[in-house]
């Protein structure tokens, strides 16, 4: 009985963790501004979009953004099949992917990472739950 209440409450965290839900910044073709504005973010479709993606184009008249949720499947992709267009100089086309809330947005100061984060708290929870099942068991 103790190892189906422990399966239930173990499968639950698991649940809501994979659940979350990731914004990003969106824009089409922004020219000379990078779109990292309030006014630009989205909510990415939950356990479908759970990357952010980043295209930095280089044209005749300046740096062009488009910026997007995304799979991590189609991100990955995109972003190696453009690797070697990726070079900086004219009609260059650079796409990256990441996976943390508004990471494609301007890039940050480095700075300390919060103790109490939500990934950091998840993996504290199911590290105590560990810790804790063999009591839960006896």
């Amino acid at each position: 009985m103790q190892l189906l209440i422990y399966a239930t409450f173990l499968g639950f965290l698991l649940r809501t963790g994979i659940a979350l839900q990731i914004q990003c910044y969106q824009c089409e073709e922004v020219k000379h501004n990078d779109c990292s504005t309030p006014e630009f973010i989205v909510n990415c479709t939950v356990n479908v979009q759970d990357m952010c993606q980043k295209e930095v184009l280089v044209r005749e008249d300046g740096i062009h953004y488009r910026k997007s949720c995304a799979s991590s499947g189609a991100c990955l992709i995109a972003s190696s099949g453009y690797q070697q267009f990726c070079t900086g100089k004219l009609n260059s086309v650079c796409i990256s992917c990441c996976s943390t809330p508004l990471c494609n947005g301007p890039r940050q100061k480095k700075r300390p990472l919060p103790s109490a984060s939500p990934s950091s708290q998840h993996h504290i929870v199911l590290h105590a739950t560990f810790f804790l099942l063999p009591v839960l068991l006896t």
